[in-house]
């Protein structure tokens, strides 16, 4: 090789070295983090059955439920602590929007349509934990607590 052809591949050889270490900084820096205890894998949105969704409200506090039924509905019955997020309202995309993504939160509703409905968009907005329960029926046969 001579002095002119390696002065002419020295800038594409600089720019894959440049890239390479990049990559490599932040694979590196990914697993040190992880190492440290920093990072913390979060579900996304998970469906669960009504068993381990009852057992998930008792063992955590910092859980929202939110009820995707109607106001009559709700009104009829509703797991204790539940916020009313009516799927039907033509504001119910704004209000799910306006909520902490870094939250965590469980959906139900009357049969496990609407929840799903909202637990999808909940994943498409980037939502972290987000656990759908599926129908207040199972919940409440499974022994979560029901407000009337």
């Amino acid at each position: 090789m001579t002095l002119e052809s390696t002065v002419r591949h020295t800038p594409l050889a600089l720019a894959f070295a440049a890239i390479a270490a990049l990559v490599l900084a932040a694979c590196g820096g990914a697993d040190a983090a992880e190492d440290a205890g920093e990072a913390t894998e979060r579900p996304g949105v998970v469906q669960i059955d009504a068993g381990a969704a009852v057992s998930l409200l008792d063992e955590r506090d910092d859980l929202t439920v939110i009820d995707v039924r109607t106001p009559e509905e709700f009104a009829a019955g509703h797991l204790a602590g539940a916020e009313l997020v009516d799927i039907y309202e033509p504001a119910f995309t704004d209000e799910i929007d306006g909520l902490d993504r870094d939250a965590s939160y469980v959906l139900y509703c009357r049969t496990g349509n609407r929840s799903g409905q909202a637990a999808a968009l909940m994943e498409d907005l980037g939502f972290a934990e987000v656990y759908d329960a599926g129908a207040l029926d199972d919940l409440a046969g499974a022994g979560a607590a029901v407000e009337r």
